[in-house]
């Protein structure tokens, strides 16, 4: 006689990373589908799955901050591009391999997100949006007159990942950087939320003051999830870097910040999954928007003046409407859709 639902009767189950083992082969083999990828599609597919995974690492950090934590940050984007500057740095000044850089430029965005995360020990809500804004702002000022560690406005060149003088100078190549570091970094975060810590930073954002009677030290954990999320973004932007082999200050304004947020949103506060899943979106949306308006641009329809010069823009406001409708529609994002679907189909046809 079989159980008929999914009970948990210890701490070693309730803690594993995967529910079943199915899921556990499932994740395996979706990410040996992955590997195969630079085999079959194109360069464009290849671009795209790239963007997916640094910015699907910055999201995660952000994700531990937002979603498990239940701090807030407007300034994602200037620690993202803190991390791409820092990898261009060490490389270029003090000849260190790439491969070992971009890990460093995540412990050195870390301090510089400990630094800018001590307001948040003794502020919280509207004033810590307000202190992570300025965030923004100040690294984007360091950012312009930093010479010596960003080009200024002539901006820093990254150099490829290379291996014994092998280099990963082409997509094909270079997407299997970004798939080692997006399986490391997503494992990694799953092992953080299976630990004490990992569990103190969830406890802080669902009811600080229970937490604090437990004995959780409220400052070190509002902090360390600070740190942890520059660290993530940093490694992110470090993998953005050098994948376009140039850093400039000009692509990591207050509006990445307002998108890196919008990803955690979509794909789901608090999911791990859906902080990839969120991303995708995000990535994909713009070029799916840009085929309906080249569809519709060619039809009779797009003909229309009035209709030809809305098309441009609502390709712009895309993103900002689906935020939107998924705040009011689907405010658990699509992780929760997702585990939904899986809930249905697993008591199929008795689903309910």
């Amino acid at each position: 006689m079989h159980p008929c639902g999914d009970f948990r009767t210890s701490y070693r189950a309730d803690m594993t990373i995967f529910p079943t083992r199915a899921s556990a082969y499932a994740c395996v083999a979706g990410v040996l589908l992955l590997a195969a990828v630079p085999l079959v599609f194109d360069i464009y597919v290849l671009t795209l799955l790239i963007q997916i995974g640094y910015y699907g690492v910055a999201a995660l950090g952000l994700n531990i901050l937002v979603g498990f934590t239940g701090q807030i940050s407007l300034g994602h984007s200037a620690f993202f591009g803190f991390g791409a500057f820092a990898s261009a740095w060490l490389n270029n000044r003090f000849g260190i391999p790439v491969l070992l850089a971009i890990p460093l430029a995540g412990l050195m965005t870390a301090a510089v997100g400990v630094l800018f995360g001590v307001p948040a020990a003794r502020i919280k809500g509207l004033y810590l949006a307000i202190a992570t804004l300025a965030s923004q702002f100040i690294l984007q000022d360091f950012f312009a007159r930093a010479d010596w560690f960003t080009g200024g406005s002539a901006g820093a060149a990254a150099a490829p990942v290379a291996v014994g003088g092998f280099a990963f100078d082409t997509d094909q190549r270079y997407f299997y950087v970004v798939l080692v570091a997006v399986v490391a970094m997503y494992l990694g975060a799953a092992n953080l939320l299976r630990t004490r810590d990992g569990r103190a930073l969830v406890a802080v954002r669902d009811h600080y003051l229970s937490a604090e009677i437990m004995g959780i030290n409220l400052t070190r954990y509002r902090i360390l999830s600070f740190g942890i999320s520059s660290f993530y973004a940093g490694v992110g932007g470090a993998l953005f870097g050098h994948y376009l082999g140039f850093v400039s200050i000009e692509g990591f304004d207050i509006l990445l910040s307002i998108q890196f947020l919008g990803m955690i949103i979509i794909g789901g506060l608090g999911s791990i999954m859906g902080s990839i899943m969120g991303t995708a979106f995000l990535v994909l949306l713009p070029e799916v928007m840009e085929t309906a308006v080249k569809a519709l641009a060619a039809s009779g329809l797009g003909q229309m003046q009035a209709v030809a010069d809305g098309i441009v823009y609502f390709k712009e406001m895309a993103i900002g409407l689906a935020i939107i409708l998924f705040l009011i529609f689907e405010p658990d994002g699509l992780a929760h859709r997702w585990r939904q679907t899986k809930a249905y189909w697993k008591l199929y046809p008795f689903s309910y």
